[in-house]
């Protein structure tokens, strides 16, 4: 792993992360999200999307056809997961062991879980009780 993790942590970390899923989200869809927050307790990391369906999507869900869209995301995600993976492990210096995807239509959300194989920063995960999200906007 690389030892990026002893350079970022805290609100370095969750720009960076936030920065990288919102990359590949953009570039595997075309767009990303109107808004992204990362935030990350001991060994696990969450990113939440905000906006994130695109217009068919959109008109599928407001047409009853919310199972289709929720389909198309998890494959969507799937896809993605090898390139969220790698871009975690890189940025925390930790190997991911599970990753957690799920969409919410309505509102539209989308979040990203990472759980690690260890703690970011272990001594502060002993003093600490959490982390600040960082916010990214469109």
């Amino acid at each position: 792993m690389s030892p990026v993790s002893n350079t970022l942590t805290g609100g370095e970390l969750n720009a960076a992360v936030t920065s990288a899923i919102v990359g590949i989200h953009n570039a595997h869809l075309g767009r990303g999200p109107k808004t992204a927050s990362t935030f990350y307790k001991d060994n696990v990391i969450v990113t939440l999307m905000h906006d994130v369906m695109t217009h068919a999507e959109k008109t599928l869900a407001d047409n009853q056809h919310i199972d289709a869209v929720n389909q198309m995301r998890h494959l969507f995600q799937k896809t993605m997961e090898a390139d969220y993976t790698e871009a975690v492990e890189r940025l925390t210096g930790r190997k991911v062991i599970a990753f957690i995807s799920g969409n919410n239509t309505h509102p539209d959300i989308a979040s990203e879980l990472f759980v690690l194989d260890s703690p970011i920063n272990p001594a502060a995960a002993a003093t600490h009780p959490g982390t600040a999200a960082d916010h990214h906007k469109d």
